[in-house]
């Protein structure tokens, strides 16, 4: 770079100050004023000049902290979750590997298929011993394991739903909440900038709520997460103390054993999920709920500075923050309240039991076909077993488990939407040039409505459900003066 500021290199040619922002090379001299930029551009209120007022750092786009669009094909990757639904795979679904639960049947398959061979192969090269007995067991302990399966099944998919139903419900208060905030407290004259401010921190504390309530579900107590610590780090909290401890002392990457192990489902290399919990030295607090605690403060400012005066908008926002701690509660009883052990333990028994058994009575009818057989029946059996361990926690780290991230991304998201834009002016919207007010019965504009008699447009309302009921086209044949007169008008006069 030369010393006036110009670039050189392949493609620039050195110059010496170039004074527009539009990629001109308009060369100026040291004591000149830089050009000004004359293009006309489509005013708005709301453009400000990014070198007078940054608003976020200059370069490469904002990335999202919530997407899990940037993945790769490493093994903690690949086979870690949850799965972003925004994903298209091309695969048929018996081919696809990404959310399946093959990796953990693996082990489990290998070692059952070990085992039929070895009863096969001593129960066919040895005549004096066999191995075969009568498979009535089948049939009689099938029931027993299909009947346990099914409830391990349904009661894991209903702790599943349950979960998402929560977050659907955490999606609906927040909006309700912001729209509440936005758009119903009313921002004072005097200080209409600093109410705009209050606005936005409150809205980005309901952003926050969620993402700490999905930290808090996955045994993560910590607010030095990326997508959490810019949302809460000026806020008061317990959390804020035991992250700096938590910081102080370095963390360990798991080896690869213990990596691999995770994703074959290998009980041994699974860590505790609570162990940063009980490694922790001083309190951790419950981070989600101390955020209501400052949204309960900012409501409670808005009602007393009469921004909030309506007592059903009062009513609404205060409900609102009582759904938020329903949310909470409820998503902490699906996380505490697993099957009960005796019932887990139990199921796995029967089911290893039946599946160990299980070539003693093939082999009688199939012989060498009794490998194959017991393999493929084991992948059957354990699929269901495995599939109901893996949903029973719906808030975890798994691929099949809930995308709390694209929760948190679409609660942001719509939050944004709602503050893009000031509260609507809701005369501005009847008198718009283009409100149509009967459409597709008549094209006419409310301006044009507006200059009739009363009685037309009500003899264009109660026309509206015979043309409907008659199939007529409402904006083809039979048009708006066709409405107001009950006469079929050509189409030529659809604009009427």
């Amino acid at each position: 770079m030369s010393e006036e500021g110009g670039h050189s290199g392949p493609g620039n040619a050195a110059a010496p100050t170039t004074g527009n922002t539009n990629g001109a090379a308009t060369t100026v001299s040291a004591d000149q004023p830089a050009p000004i930029n004359t293009q006309k551009t489509k005013p708005n209120t709301y453009d400000i000049n990014e070198d007078e007022y940054p608003t976020s750092p200059q370069g490469t786009r904002t990335p999202n902290p919530f997407s899990r669009r940037q993945t790769s094909m490493d093994i903690d990757d690949y086979f870690a979750g949850p799965r972003d639904i925004q994903k298209h795979s091309k695969w048929p679904l018996f081919m696809q590997l990404h959310g399946s639960i093959v990796p953990k049947l693996i082990l489990p398959i290998t070692f059952v298929g070990a085992w039929a061979t070895l009863i096969t192969v001593i129960s066919e090269n040895f005549a004096s011993i066999d191995l075969g007995i009568s498979s009535i067991l089948l049939t009689v302990t099938g029931f027993v394991v299909g009947l346990g399966l099914s409830f391990r099944s349904s009661t894991a998919y209903e702790r599943y739903a349950e979960g998402r139903r929560y977050w659907g419900t955490l999606t609906l208060t927040c909006q309700t909440l912001a729209r509440t905030i936005w758009i119903h407290a009313k921002e004072r004259p005097e200080c209409a900038k600093e109410d705009v401010i209050s606005k936005l921190t409150a809205m980005n504390l309901l952003v926050a709520f969620a993402v700490s309530l999905k930290h808090k579900l996955r045994f993560e107590p910590y607010m030095h997460y990326h997508d959490l610590k810019d949302l809460v780090e000026h806020l008061e909290t317990f959390s804020e103390q035991a992250t700096k401890e938590k910081l102080s002392s370095p963390a360990r990457k798991p080896g690869v054993f213990k990596q691999v192990g995770e994703s074959l489902g290998v009980t041994f290399a699974t860590s505790n999920p609570r162990k940063e919990m009980k490694k922790a030295t001083t309190p951790l607090g419950n981070l989600p709920l101390e955020i209501l605690l400052y949204l309960s403060a900012y409501i409670d400012q808005l009602v007393a500075d009469g921004q909030l005066p309506v007592p059903m908008q009062q009513t609404t926002a205060y409900n609102g923050l009582t759904a938020l701690n329903d949310v909470l509660t409820g998503c902490e009883r699906v996380l505490n309240t697993p099957l009960p052990i005796a019932y887990a333990i139990a199921i796995q028994q029967i089911t290893w039991l039946y599946v160990m058994i299980m070539p003693f009575q093939l082999l009688s009818t199939l012989k060498w076909i009794t490998i194959p057989a017991t393999i493929a029946a084991s992948c059957i059996i354990f699929s269901i077993l495995f599939i109901g361990r893996e949903i029973e926690n719906p808030f975890g780290n798994d691929v099949n488990d809930l995308p709390l991230e694209a929760f948190c991304a679409q609660i942001m998201e719509d939050l944004e939407i709602m503050s893009a834009r000031p509260k609507a002016v809701w005369a501005d919207i009847v008198q718009h040039p283009k409100n149509k007010v009967l459409f597709p019965h008549s094209n006419s504009t409310a301006e044009v409505w507006a200059s009739r008699p009363e009685g037309a447009l009500r003899r264009a309302l109660y026309n509206r459900p015979h043309n409907a009921f008659s199939g007529t086209n409402p904006c083809g044949a039979n048009t708006a003066e066709g409405s107001v007169n009950g006469e079929k008008k050509p189409a030529a006069s659809s604009n009427v």
